[in-house]
């Protein structure tokens, strides 16, 4: 089920009432400039949360096993953890021949990589992202062929959900897919097997062009959000393990190994790190994969707030069928199962410091502060088997709303589940994580994830992966959106906010 939803917009009124009283008490300067407005239509976590909830549903997946393999395969980064920029993190990938670039959501939830192709109903033929959409054509391309019902991949993909072939289809029908997610949107269209070029970065750090024969997903119809055009992509990357993933079929062939790692910038100019190899930092800290699960399931023990752990019954996180943790790129806040969610709440609201003010408004936790979150927010920590931690500094849990002068207002952007505990952008970022398949855990670290990293091969011979992300004619690709209401507006709304009334007109 997904957790009950919140809207801060309407929110942002209820917290203006709350905070009138407190500006009485402790004024604030009567000069408004606007530093940072408030987005499009207020501030759509619910959007958010529907997002998150239509993506939950693609998770699926098991890996196979494979040759050595030749060199690590980089793939660019962009996008952002941003909601309010972004919202989420793609990469490029060239598909066909000729050869076609498309820009698919990086999403460790899922396993199948797909793309809109032409014809195709309900598309987006635009993006607020400010980049080019494309569609495939499987008959443009020589190298393209349809994936039958007769054949091994399709069987394997029908056993896990991910094909559908009718009993009444002759063994040369097209191996079809239906993904329908949580929030009514979906999309469906049949496997194609072409041709993906990448760049592989080898063993005296020299970049060589290769390519391969994959087997991904042509779609023909979108259906719900994924007709929407304000963060449109071409397609999803998917990350998983099943053997239809591009990280199993690459490894499968001998391309790459059967580990990958990737490491998000959380600025909102965004960008990062996806690589096909381990990324080898000394401050790495691995905890196993909990084994036989069609994600990447952690097993986390406990929480603590400043240092101290909070009381939680960790039970609630064991994983079954109805629960555990998932790291998951592909969402893009974070998760927290119902029974941990209030003591992680109060713990934070309990040790912000002194000058910072707390309200509650339908359910979400906001501050407003003049001073940086470092300093005024208490640092969370997730502990997981094995002994080992992850940092959550104040931005991996607030998402800031808007800011009258040096008064900010930031919101809890983790929410309540049931059940599940999803570890999504906003924890994700600003960390190199390794997902090594091969020995069936996963390692992160803190990271500026704009400085360069060595990335190793299951070969042993170190690489250099920079960081820099150019187009196709060498210039950084802009990132932006119209998502911001007018600066009148959003003067009027924050003012609200901050002093509890409208700015008189003169």
């Amino acid at each position: 089920m997904r957790p009950p939803e919140v809207s801060l917009a309407a929110a942002f009124v209820a917290v203006a009432a709350l905070l009138a009283g407190a500006a009485a008490a402790a004024p604030f300067p009567a000069a408004l400039t606007l530093e940072r407005a408030l987005p499009h239509k207020g501030v759509p976590v619910e959007h958010l949360k529907e997002r998150d909830g239509a993506h939950h549903a693609r998770r699926r997946g098991l890996l196979g096993g494979a040759p050595a393999v030749a060199g690590v395969v980089d793939f660019p980064v962009e996008g952002s953890a941003n909601p309010y920029m972004v919202g989420l993190y793609f990469t490029r990938v060239k598909l066909g021949n000729p050869a076609k670039e498309y820009f698919v959501q990086i999403d460790t939830g899922s396993d199948i990589l797909w793309v809109a192709c032409s014809p195709c109903t309900g598309c987006p033929t635009s993006s607020g992202l400010n980049i080019q959409l494309e569609f495939f054509n499987p008959d443009s391309s020589s190298t393209s062929s349809r994936i039958p019902c007769s054949d091994d991949r399709c069987t394997a993909a029908l056993q896990t959900g991910e094909a559908v072939c009718q009993s009444s289809d002759s063994p040369s029908s097209p191996c079809g897919y239906t993904f329908t997610y949580g929030d009514g949107s979906g999309t469906s269209g049949f496997y194609v097997s072409d041709t993906m070029y990448f760049d592989t970065v080898m063993g005296n750090e020299q970049t060589a062009n290769s390519s391969a024969s994959v087997v991904f997903g042509c779609s023909n119809s979108q259906s719900g959000d994924l007709m929407k055009t304000d963060r449109a992509v071409d397609g999803i990357f998917g990350f998983g393990q099943h053997q239809l993933s591009v990280v199993s079929q690459l490894y499968s062939l001998g391309v790459s190994p059967k580990t990958f790692s990737h490491c998000l910038k959380g600025s909102d100019n965004g960008g990062g790190i996806l690589v096909l190899g381990e990324i080898v930092e000394p401050g790495l800290v691995f905890t196993p994969l909990v084994p036989s699960q069609p994600h990447y399931n952690l097993n986390l023990e406990s929480i603590a707030v400043s240092g101290q752990k909070l009381p939680i019954d960790s039970s609630l996180f064991a994983t079954s069928n109805t629960q555990g943790t998932i790291v998951d790129s592909g969402t893009t806040l974070v998760y927290l199962v119902d029974g941990a969610y209030d003591p992680f709440i109060n713990a934070i609201a309990a040790a912000v410091s002194p000058s910072v003010r707390s309200v509650v408004s339908k359910g979400i936790q906001c501050f407003v502060t003049t001073s940086s979150v470092d300093s005024s927010f208490p640092t969370a920590t997730l502990y997981f088997k094995g002994g080992v931690s992850m940092t959550v500094k104040p931005e991996n849990y607030l998402l800031q709303q808007g800011s009258v002068d040096n008064n900010v207002l930031w919101c809890i952007g983790w929410q309540r589940s049931q059940g599940i505990t999803i570890l999504g952008d906003l924890v994700l970022k600003d960390k190199i994580f390794v997902y090594d398949l091969a020995n069936m855990r996963m390692g992160w670290a803190d990271y500026d994830c704009s400085l360069s990293v060595n990335v190793t091969s299951s070969s042993g011979k170190n690489q250099y992966v920079n960081t820099g992300q150019f187009d196709v004619n060498g210039s950084p690709l802009p990132l932006y959106r119209s998502c911001l209401v007018p600066t009148g507006v959003a003067v009027i709304l924050v003012h609200m906010l901050i002093f509890g009334m409208l700015p008189s007109s003169r």
